[in-house]
């Protein structure tokens, strides 16, 4: 396999008969949002300069991880020129970076670094989304978007039956996740503010937590650092039955 040259055969959870595999297909044809499907495009064909020996996916991303995990890892969209170039959620991008380190300190992923499709990368007891599949401009989708993508988080979130614990990234992730549990019971998303290492047990009994979104902004400002990340990922209660 070639990594700067990702192909649907070469992915993982794109491959096989399961219904995960059947999901992420229609994931990866969709183009119901013209505004998102005309930026993925126009990103995948101008490319950055540092990339232009690379093919870019240039279309909807999958999940990525261990389909039977205790924790979801849920963030905001594919990077431009991460997971919308090499066909991975959290893979080739600073933000990345910065997560699969703390993943991989904390014992959760088997290396520290996430950059292409045939790196080698494992998640343990983990598997890792984002709530809405493609890249939007500026990293802001709409909330018709949003909405549009809202199905296919839903059947994912069906599909992975053994999570226990949900870690959304960023508040558009948290608020997604919210929302789709809001669909069975009947709650307020005030009584559940988002914040960095807040902790709410749903009523279905999985716990919600919130973190600020690993990107530049939040690291390179303080915002959000290793040591604040690695203590929230190490006290998740995952581990045991």
């Amino acid at each position: 396999m070639n990594s700067k040259h990702p192909t649907a055969e070469s992915h993982p959870l794109l491959n096989g008969s399961g219904e995960i595999n059947e999901l992420y297909r229609e994931v990866v044809s969709c183009t119901a949002c013209p505004r998102i499907v005309d930026f993925r495009t126009k990103i995948a064909r101008e490319k950055r300069k540092q990339f232009m020996d690379w093919t870019y996916w240039g279309s909807g991303v999958p999940g990525y991880g261990d389909i039977n995990g205790k924790l979801l890892l849920v963030g905001l969209a594919p990077a431009a020129h991460g997971g919308n170039r090499t066909a991975r959620v959290f893979t080739g991008d600073k933000s990345a970076d910065f997560l699969i380190m703390c993943l991989h300190e904390a014992g959760l992923a088997n290396q520290p670094n996430s950059d292409a499709l045939d790196d080698g990368l494992e998640l343990y007891n983990t598997f890792m989304t984002p709530v809405l599949k493609c890249v939007p401009p500026q990293d802001k989708p709409t909330a018709e978007e949003l909405r549009t993508c809202s199905h296919y988080f839903s059947r994912e979130i069906e599909l992975l039956k053994n999570v226990k614990v949900i870690l959304a990234l960023g508040k558009i992730a948290f608020d997604g996740c919210l929302k789709y549990y809001r669909q069975f019971y009947d709650f307020k998303m005030k009584d559940y503010p988002f914040g960095h290492d807040v902790s709410y047990d749903l009523p279905n009994g999985i716990m919600l937590k919130g973190s600020y979104h690993p990107s530049p902004r939040n690291v390179n400002t303080g915002r959000l650092n290793k040591d604040m990340m690695l203590k929230l990922l190490k006290e998740l209660p995952i581990n045991g039955t």
